[in-house]
C-alpha cells in the first residue's frame, strides 16, 4: 500500500507539472498588438505595389542570408572616392538583397513622412527614421518652435524627381545619397496664427540632398536618414 501511494503522488505531481508548463508556454509564447511597429517605408514591394512581406504578430519571417564581402572578387578600393556604380556594386556585395528601385521607393516614402512629421512636431514618427545626430537636430528645432508658440505648415505639392546620386560602403555601413527635386510650401505662423514666414499660395522648387545609411549586417532592413543638405 505504501509503495502504491508514493507512485500515485508522483503521477499527480507529474500531471500538475505538465499542466503548468503548458499554461506558461501559452502565456510567454504570444505577442500582443502593442508590439507592432510602424510600417517601414523600405520594406520591399511586390509587383502589385503592396508592401511585403508583412510580419504578423504571431509569425516571424527570416531575412535572406547575406554572404561576406570577402567572398566576392573585383570590388573597388573603398578607402577612396568611388563612382555611383562602383558604390552600388560594393553595397550589393555586402547585401545581395539590396535593390535600387525598392530603395528609391522607400526613400521617397520616407522623405514624405519625415517632411510631414517635422512640420507636425511628431517626434515618435521621426525617431525610427533618423540617425541619432539628425534626430537630435530635428528634435531641437521642434522644441524651439514649440517654445516660441509657432507652428509650421509644410506641403509637398509635387515630387519632380527622386535620383540616386551617390553610394558607398564604409566597413559594414552602406550610404546612399538621394536628390529630391520637389515643389513645396512652408508657412510659419505665430501663436496668434499670423503668418510670419512663407506663402502658402506660392510653391517653390526645393532641392534636398539626403543620405540614408544602414548596417548591412543588421537584421533590421530599415535605413536611417544620416545627413541632409540643400542643393545649390
Amino acid at each position: 500500500m505504501g509503495g502504491g501511494s508514493v507512485w500515485l503522488e508522483i503521477l499527480i505531481f507529474a500531471m500538475a507539472a505538465v499542466f503548468f508548463i503548458y499554461r506558461l508556454r501559452n502565456v510567454l509564447g504570444r505577442k500582443h498588438g502593442e508590439e507592432r511597429e510602424r510600417p517601414n517605408p523600405f520594406t520591399p514591394r511586390d509587383n502589385t505595389g503592396a508592401t511585403g512581406p508583412t510580419v504578423d504578430s504571431d509569425n516571424v519571417i527570416p531575412l535572406p542570408s547575406r554572404g561576406p564581402v570577402a567572398d566576392l572578387p573585383d570590388l573597388p578600393d573603398p578607402s577612396g572616392p568611388v563612382s555611383l556604380e562602383d558604390g552600388l556594386r560594393m553595397i550589393r556585395a555586402a547585401d545581395p538583397t539590396f535593390n535600387e528601385r525598392t530603395f528609391l521607393l522607400g526613400a521617397k516614402a520616407a522623405f514624405e513622412m519625415i517632411v510631414k512629421a517635422f512640420a507636425d512636431g511628431d517626434t515618435p514618427t521621426l525617431r525610427p527614421l533618423l540617425a541619432d545626430e539628425v534626430y537630435d537636430r530635428f528634435a531641437a528645432a521642434i522644441r524651439e518652435r514649440q517654445a516660441a508658440g509657432e507652428t509650421l505648415e509644410s506641403r509637398i505639392h509635387s515630387i519632380e524627381s527622386v535620383d540616386l546620386t551617390g553610394a558607398r560602403l564604409d566597413g559594414r555601413t552602406a550610404h546612399c545619397t538621394v536628390t529630391f527635386t520637389t515643389r513645396q510650401t512652408h508657412v510659419t505662423r505665430d501663436a496668434q496664427g499670423v503668418v510670419i514666414d512663407g506663402d502658402e499660395a506660392r510653391p517653390e522648387e526645393v532641392v534636398d540632398i539626403w543620405t540614408f545609411s544602414r548596417n548591412t549586417r543588421a537584421s533590421d532592413p530599415n535605413w536611417h536618414l544620416s545627413e541632409t543638405r540643400s542643393g545649390g
